[in-house]
């Protein structure tokens, strides 16, 4: 009896085995390859046709409104209280309110940053973080055009999608919290983070390298500078911390490592394509925003909008990105909004052309 059930056992396990190779998929999804570095090297995108038109799909920018009427006053003498915006006119600002309404607050309209009552009213705190977003689309769409941006420019759409919060904005993460008297010490390491991809890095890379007010200090290495470690050089954690940030920027933009670098020689700059620049400035600019823009808002915004820890929500590579190595697929948004472009000086007043002189007859 127990050998016929042993081999019961063993032919159900055969034809299990027939069966799910017989009805199996096993045809490769179509991929899509795109070849960033030298033939040989490997540097190249792969993806699934699916999820590439996925992405794609997700990050289509929305139709520009209808060009405003030409000439008019400007918005600083038609309305009250205008700060950022008093240099355009009134049919360009009425126009712009109106889009950001659609880019930001679709579902709860104006009333979101206004009071309806009395326009000129500072009193919602949405509308004095809105003022100073306007400024910091304008510095970005200027000050970071060369190196970043480009000529494609951002909206508050960028970032906003639709919703009055991004979605890929973060806060300063606490860590684990102790449940007895003991604190844990594991060096910030082994938590199950998304802005490291889950991996087993160090969970605060953010903190560590995106809310650092000095820009251009504060240098990104694996490699020591010595052949042992020494007080100058850079011991692992740094490296994991570095190792951790890579792969927020993977995920935030869609690519893998060879989209910047040959995997051959990571750190040599001669070896990686030009994209590797313009992460490089992309890191100071998410720095820039941060320190100078959004942590300053920090007494501006209430309780209910601040992380544990009192800080204000910040942005990373993902809230601009959203998993596309070029935000909203490279549309130059910026191109129908040239409010946006930078700030708006105020027209110089000319004065009237002299009557010519009479020419001798």
């Amino acid at each position: 009896m127990r050998t016929f059930f042993t081999v019961l056992a063993g032919s159900i396990a055969f034809f299990l085995t027939v069966a799910m190779f017989g009805t199996a998929g096993w045809n490769k999804p179509p991929l899509v390859t795109t070849q960033n570095g030298f033939r040989g090297t490997a540097m190249a995108q792969v993806e699934t046709k699916a999820g590439a038109a996925e992405n794609r799909d997700a990050n289509i920018a929305p139709a520009a409104a209808d060009p405003a009427e030409p000439g008019g006053e400007l918005a600083g003498k038609t309305y009250e209280n205008v700060q950022v915006l008093q240099n355009i006119t009134t049919n360009e600002f009425n126009r712009l309110m109106a889009s950001m309404t659609e880019w930001v607050s679709p579902e709860q309209g104006c009333t979101y940053c206004h009071n309806t009552e009395n326009m000129a009213d500072d009193s919602l705190y949405q509308k004095r973080v809105a003022r100073r977003m306007l400024q910091m689309t304008q510095h970005i769409n200027s000050a970071w055009k060369d190196n970043h941006v480009g000529g494609t420019g951002v909206t508050c759409y960028t970032c906003h999608r639709g919703q009055p919060v991004p979605a890929n904005v973060w806060f300063t993460d606490p860590g684990p919290s102790a449940r007895s008297g003991i604190i844990p010490r594991n060096n910030g390491q082994n938590l199950a983070k998304e802005s490291v991809g889950l991996a087993s890095l160090p969970y605060d890379t953010l903190t560590e390298y995106f809310a650092n007010k000095d820009i251009d200090n504060n240098a990104i290495r694996v490699n020591a500078t010595t052949a042992l470690p020494t007080s100058k050089g850079k011991p692992i954690q740094d490296a994991e911390k570095t190792f951790g940030l890579m792969i927020h920027m993977s995920q935030g933009l869609g690519v893998n490592c060879t989209f910047c670098h040959n995997t051959r020689a990571v750190a040599d700059w001669s070896e990686s394509t030009p994209k590797r620049t313009t992460a490089w400035h992309g890191i100071r600019l998410v720095r820039d925003l941060n320190g100078n823009y959004l942590e300053p808002l920090t007494s501006t915004f209430p309780a209910n909008r601040l992380g544990v820890l009192g800080d204000v929500a910040k942005v990373n590579c993902t809230t601009c990105h959203n998993g596309v190595n070029k935000p909203l697929n490279g549309a130059p948004v910026v191109d129908a909004y040239p409010e946006l472009a930078g700030p708006v000086a105020a027209a110089a007043e000319t004065a009237p052309a002299p009557a010519p002189e009479p020419k001798p007859q």
